[in-house]
Order: C-alpha cells, then structure tokens, then sequence
C-alpha cells in the first residue's frame, strides 16, 4: 500500500516545477530577444522601419507656378497667397478662458464679418449657429481673401476667427485681356474649402487653361522625424524631391497698350450701353495680337463681372461682318482684274433672282464710280464685282482668305463661322458681309493678307515660353498660312480704302488721326434676333465696326473694333462711339511705334527692388536709393507687405510706386495721380473706387489718411 505524500513534499515539487518553468521561460525569452536583437525583426517585420514609419512625416514642397508676362516682361499674372476665413466653434481648443479661441458672440461676429466678405449677417449667424460642428468655413465668400482684408478682420479682435493660407493667382493689371489670358485658382476656391490637399493653382480659363500643363509645376517633398510629443527631431529633414516651377509664359500683349485700350473701352461700355464690344490690335507682319479686349469682362482677380459673360467672344462669338466684309471682296476684285477704280454703276439698287438688294440710303446716290462706291460703302457696287469675278470663284477667295474654317487659335470652344451659298440672292449677299457669319480672330487673321503683301499670318498671342529650371527658351515664330492675293493687290487695296476716311463722301471720316495717313472700312450689318431667327429693326440694332491700318502704307498696325446694339443712341451715332477708342488708340500705338515694349520712358538703371518685409523707412530709403521718388503708401502700420511695381518688373524713369503696410488701410493722397496709378491702390487695398473723367486726380471724396475697408466708396474725379 503507497504512502501518501506529505504536503510539505508535494510544496517542493511544485517549487521545482515552478523553477523549472520559470528557467525554461527565461531561456526562451532570451533566445528570442536574442534573435530580435540580432535580426531587427519580429513576425518578420522590420522594427526599425516600423519605428521609423511611426515618427515618420512628410510635407508637400508646392511648386510655383509660371508666371505670364507681356511682351516687354511685365508681369500679368503671378503667384500670391490668399487667405480663407475660418470659424472656431468648440471651445475645447481654448485653454485659456481669458483669452478664448473659439467664438464667444455670434451675433457680433457675424455683424462684424458681414462687412468684409459677400455675405449678409443673417446668412454668417446661420453658418456660426450649426450644431455638431467644431469650425466652419464661409464657402466662396470666405475665400480668395486678400492681405488688406485679412488684416482688417483681424484687427477687429474676434475671437475664435481665423485664416488659411492659400495659393492664389494675382493679376497685378485687374482688368487686362481677361477672357484672352484667363485665370487660374486654386481648387480650394472652387469647392469652398482650403484644406492642405487641394491647394493647387489650376487654370480655369484662356491662356492659363491652355497652357496648364506647362504653367503647373511639379510638387516637392520633404521627410522628417518627430518625437512623441510631434516636434521635429533636428537634422532628421531629408529633401526626397525638389520642387519643380513651372515654365513661364511670354505674350505678344504689349501692357502699354492693353492698359490705354481696357481704360477706352470702360469709358465707351458705359456711354454707349451696348450688348458687347470687341477690339484687337495686331501687327500684320508677325501677326501678334498686340492687345485685345471685350465688353463685358471681369477682373480675374477679384472674379467681379465674370458671371455677365463667359464667353471669349474673339472666337466664340459669331456675327455677320456687315461692311467691313467689303475689303475681302474688293481684294478679291482687284486680284482678278475686275476692280476699275473710275469706272461707273448705277448705284440704288440691283434686281437678283430671290430678291433685290438695296444700298443702305435705298436710293443711292445715282451713277457714281467704283471708288466713289468703296467710298460711300455701297452694296450695290459690291454686289458687281461679286459678279464680275463668279460665284465660285469668289467663294473659292472666301475660303482662302479663312472664312468658315477655325484659325487654330487653341483657344476653347473656337467657332468656325459660315455663310449660305445656294441661291443667288444668297451669293450676292456674301458680297457685303451679310448671310456669313465670322469671329473677330477670323476677320482680323484675312485683314493680315491686305497688311502685310498678300501674305495672311497666323494670329499669336504667345511670343515665348521659358524654363525657369534650365534657362531654356523657346520662341513662338510667326507662321505665315498662305497668300490669296499678290502683294501688288494688297498695297491697291490699301491705296483705294484711304478713300473711305479722306475722300468727301467717305463713310470713316471720323477716324482722321493727326500723326499718320491711314486706311480703313467701316460696317453696319444687321443682326439676328436668336429666338425668332430674324433681323432685329431700328438703328440701335445693328452691329457697328471698323477696321484701320496704320500707317495706310506698309502698316505696323491693324486695329478692328466692333459695337452690338448700343442702347444710346438718341444723339450720337456707332462711328462716333467707335471713334472715341479708335483715334486715341491708334495715335498711342503709331506713338510706340519705335518704342522698346517693356517701357514707355527711359529705363532705371536696376529693376524694381523687393521692399516687401521692409519697415517703411526702409523701403522709403531703399527706393529713393534706386532713384523712386513719387512713392505713395497705403495703410497705419510701420512694415511693408505689399508693393507695386512687383519685384524685377523694369520700370520707367516717373514710375510710381505704391506700397502697403500691415495694419489698418488709409487712403493715401492721390491728387495728381494718373487713374491707372489709383486703380493700383483699389487692387491692393480692395477698396471700391468710383471714377468720373478722365485724366489726373483732382478730387478725392475720402480725406487722405482716413481709414478705408471693403464697404468704403470712394470717388475720384479726374480732369
């Protein structure tokens, strides 16, 4: 019979079992630290590259994006910061109580902000009043921000507001060739929303859209380490990618000019009140388009007008030409030998089958001569020599001279244009421009061939394109397209229309200008109501237009200005209106001529400094250093944060400079400044400022000084 163990003994066993356990554990544990330490791994994953992963952090380089220039390196669009309005609603960020960074009173926050952004005081206490949320943003009207508000808001000493730095897109000139060159904005601004993301600067449209790709630069990165807390662990930065910039752009715009025609246009717009406008300015030589505009327009960088017209109606737009037409068919008539200046018609009317086509008076003015005719701008005469030289072959010089195809231009939603060509009432109507229906880049691109010896060239409005990485430039060179007439039929053409402005009976004598002789046709066509498909009646209906070369022989210059339906015409007339841009912008241009484009005086011996960061002694000193002396400043405070001109713009011997401080805005005195110079202050204080005249400052309706924020008014009258 077995004994039964003690439980003293069986205490022993279990020691020993309990040790033997324990050693085989230790053992065990310390193979395997054993192991890890001499692999760096556990379940096969690397630890160090799972340590490394943990701390590990990367942050975006943004690239900058190219920047566009006119043709004497001005810049037209560049890259800025902009600024998004944030609210903070919960209090758990405020560790503070005595001073709180989340909103405490939403009724004053919201009448506060309703003066600085787009939205009414109702709709900001309704975003301020949402349940649930920590911070809410204001959509667009939150966005897009420029310094000058963020540092009024900011001075207001809300509590819980605050700002996102975005990427923006600064159009230094405002309204410039806006449809043409098109705008840019980051993402941020399209949804609304500025998160780290999507701030990314993206052409939206024209030239910045076309050329996003070469524009765009190529994003950076950076890596480090941080500690547990979320500080950087010093020298653990590492540049994996540098930041690429994008390639800038050159345009064929001269800023000189463009400027002058933006402010003729603004002036004619709102005298006339016509349904749109169109001009451009071109050398027939290379065919760059030297300056260009449209009415309605908006500013690309406040995004104002943008909704009146989308369109960029110098090539999207298509009209029957009217008159202006008739320099094709005299081209054509000439080239064929049809053309007989002194010959004699009988002027009135003409009997086709389908119809009769009348001049513009019904009557006519009896026999008169073929130049007379030209002269006059008789349809009758027109219709002729459409006769003299066939249907078909007239056509076939339609064709050559572009009408009905795209120019190519690579501008979006580009028109082709066309015309009805089956009966004969319908042919004879090509004559003078009407049942063919064309865009301003299609006329002005056929109005080269007259300009420049036969010869019709491509329009451009890009003159280079540089690669701020290599230094690469590539140059755009003009393209000649074809030649429908000799060069003897062009300069005929350009002696005979010099009768239309000096000839006694000359439909242009209006657009006599005193420093050369030129040459020029006029047009009035009629216009189709789109919802009934017909003509529209009355004298206010039509589309009025003109093209000039300057000088009339061996023209630098090709101007063609077009008015739709002006509502104010009780007193005046379309010439007139169009005159009012036509003479002072062809005698300005023919006044450059000889100019270099990048200046309009002599030349600083250095481009313009950066001031910026600057107190404002400093930048006083720097500039007067550097030979400025008509500087203005906008703003209280004693640091400079803006300036124009921008850095390394070249500028001329009178140039004014204008500098903005941090702080609140004041209105500086603007007596004597020309209107450019104060809409450079609007720009960067955005401030709205009314103008009435033209010419320098002679009274300012906000005393100098005076503080201005984004509902301030203020009018300048100029003389």
């Amino acid at each position: 019979m077995k004994k039964n163990n003690s439980p003293q003994k069986n205490r022993k066993n279990m020691t020993r079992c309990m040790v033997g356990l324990t050693g085989f554990m230790f053992l065990v544990f310390v193979f395997r630290f054993s192991m890890i330490m001499i692999t760096k791994k556990v379940n096969g994953e690397n630890l160090s590259e799972h340590v490394n992963n943990l701390y590990t952090r990367s942050s975006i380089l943004a690239a900058k994006r190219g920047t566009i220039y006119d043709i004497g390196g001005n810049p037209i669009a560049l890259d800025a910061t902009s600024y998004s309005l944030v609210a903070v609603l919960t209090d758990e960020w405020s560790e503070d109580k005595a001073s709180p960074n989340h909103v405490v009173d939403k009724e004053k926050t919201a009448e506060v902000l309703a003066k600085y952004i787009s939205m009414s005081k109702d709709e900001i206490l309704a975003a301020l009043s949402q349940a649930d949320l920590k911070q809410v943003e204001f959509g667009t009207a939150g966005t897009n921000l420029n310094y000058a508000t963020k540092a009024q808001i900011e001075a207001e000493n809300l509590p819980g507001i605050t700002f996102q730095e975005t990427p923006s897109r600064l159009y230094p000139n405002g309204v410039f060739a806006s449809h043409l060159v098109g705008y840019a904005q980051s993402t941020a601004a399209e949804d609304g929303k500025a998160t780290n993301q999507n701030k990314k600067l993206v052409g939206m449209m024209g030239i910045e859209s076309l050329y996003d790709d070469q524009l765009d630069g190529t994003d950076g990165k950076i890596t480090y380490q941080e500690d547990s807390n979320g500080y950087v662990i010093p020298g653990t930065q590492v540049e994996d990618q540098t930041p690429v910039e994008g390639n800038n752009l050159y345009l064929t715009i001269d800023s000189r000019l463009q400027i002058y025609l933006e402010s003729l246009m603004t002036k004619v717009y709102a005298e006339a009140n016509p349904e749109s406008m169109t001009a451009m300015l071109v050398d027939p030589k290379t065919g760059d388009i030297l300056a260009a505009s449209q009415r309605p327009t908006f500013n690309a960088t406040t995004k104002e007008g943008i909704d009146d017209k989308w369109q960029n109606l110098l090539v999207e737009d298509t009209y029957e030409p009217g008159s202006t037409f008739k320099i094709l068919t005299l081209a054509a008539a000439v080239n064929e030998g049809v053309f007989s200046p002194f010959a004699t018609y009988e002027s009135g009317s003409i009997a086709l089958e389908g119809g009769t086509i009348n001049d513009y008076n019904l009557k006519g003015w009896g026999t008169i001569s073929y130049i007379e005719g030209l002269a006059r701008s008789s349809n009758v005469a027109f219709v002729k020599l459409v006769q003299a030289i066939g249907y078909d072959k007239w056509e076939a010089y339609m064709k050559a001279f572009g009408i009905g195809k795209s120019t190519d231009s690579g501008l979006e939603n580009e028109a082709t244009g066309n015309y009805s060509y089956t009966y004969p009432l319908e042919k004879a109507n090509t004559a003078f421009g009407q049942g063919v229906t064309v865009t301003p880049f299609q006329m002005m691109q056929a109005f080269t061939a007259i300009a420049n010896g036969g010869k019709m060239m491509k329009l451009q409005y890009l003159d280079k394109i540089e690669d701020p990485n290599t230094n690469k430039v590539t140059v755009v060179e003009p393209k000649e397209l074809s030649s429908p007439i000799t060069k003897e039929t062009a300069n005929l053409v350009l002696t005979y229309l010099k009768e239309v402005v000096y000839n006694e009976h000359g439909s242009g004598q209006s657009y006599k200008i005193d420093n050369a002789e030129i040459a020029a046709k006029t047009g009035t066509a009629e216009v189709v109501d789109s919802t009934t498909g017909k003509y529209y009646t009355g004298y206010q209906n039509y589309l009025y237009s003109v093209v000039g070369f300057a000088p009339a022989e061996n023209p630098s210059y090709i101007l063609y200005l077009t008015m739709k339906r002006p509502a104010n015409m009780d007193s005046l007339d379309g010439a007139h209106y169009l005159s009012e841009i036509f003479n002072p912008f062809m005698t300005r241009a023919i006044q450059y001529n000889n100019l270099d484009p990048g200046v309009t005086g002599d030349i600083n011996q250095s481009a313009m400094p950066e001031v910026a960061n600057l107190t404002k002694e400093e930048a006083l000193n720097v500039l007067k250093e550097k030979g400025y002396t008509d500087i203005g400043v906008v703003g209280s405070g004693s640091r400079i944060v803006q300036q124009y001109p921008y850095v390394g713009t070249q500028t001329i011997s009178n140039q004014k400079v204008i500098l903005m401080t941090e702080g609140a805005m004041t209105m500086p005195d603007v007596y004597g400044w020309s209107k450019d110079d104060v809409m450079k202050v609007a720009e960067i204080a955005g401030v709205n400022f009314q103008f009435e005249g033209e010419g320098y400052v002679v009274f300012q309706s906000v005393d100098a000084g005076s503080a201005l924020n984004a509902a301030s008014e203020v009018k300048i009258v100029l003389e």
